[in-house]
């Protein structure tokens, strides 16, 4: 019987596949956070979606494909932060960039799906590795480009392992005082080292 309301299994209609695709990394990205990448699987992706587990693969292929998918979009904000190192003089890099990197993690609706991508990432190899590729190529990158000097990519590195590890301990960790520290105190004491590794001898 194929009434009007009938719909066939298998592929969406092309009006509900962008709906569909976001509703997967949606529920990609809850699943990563509450599970970690080990006990994640398409199936209970699929699940929480809503969807049968035959159009996760459609849209994106295995389990690491669809991690990357998911923590590239979450992911997103951050790699606006090369166009905030040239917006203002080389004098403030280390500030803008600070004040950049704390706005997603102060930011409740960014700071979630950071957190779901850290934690994956942190506890396993596959997870860590799809994430080093993003972050090398789409942010470390871009941000070396900007900085004019030698061992610019290392500069980069060093700036980022040096917010990245102020963010670890003040959001993951949530270590105090840091944890409870006032967001310009902490500008006020991270910017200038950042500074020095972007631009200092």
């Amino acid at each position: 019987m194929n009434g009007t309301g009938a719909r066939r299994r298998g592929r969406p209609p092309r009006t509900e596949s962008g709906d569909t695709r976001d509703r997967i990394l949606t529920a990609a990205r809850e699943e990563f956070s509450e599970r970690g990448f080990e006990k994640t699987s398409v199936r209970g992706i699929a699940k929480a979606a809503g969807v049968d587990s035959a159009l996760v693969h459609h849209y994106f292929g295995t389990k690491e494909q669809v991690f990357a998918a998911a923590i590239e979009v979450a992911f997103a904000p951050a790699l606006d932060a090369p166009d905030a190192l040239a917006d203002g003089p080389p004098a403030e890099v280390g500030e803008r960039l600070t004040r950049f990197i704390l706005g997603i993690w102060e930011n409740p609706a960014t700071r979630a799906p950071v957190l779901a991508i850290v934690r994956s990432a942190v506890t396993n190899e596959t997870a860590a590795a799809v994430f080093r590729r993003l972050v090398a190529s789409q942010l470390l990158r871009r941000v070396a480009a900007q900085v004019d000097l030698p061992d610019a990519e290392l500069r980069a590195e060093l700036a980022a392992a040096q917010l990245v590890g102020m963010a670890m301990l003040r959001y993951v960790i949530k270590v105090e005082p840091l944890a409870s520290a006032d967001v310009e105190q902490i500008v006020a004491r991270v910017a200038p080292v950042v500074q020095g590794h972007l631009t200092g001898p």
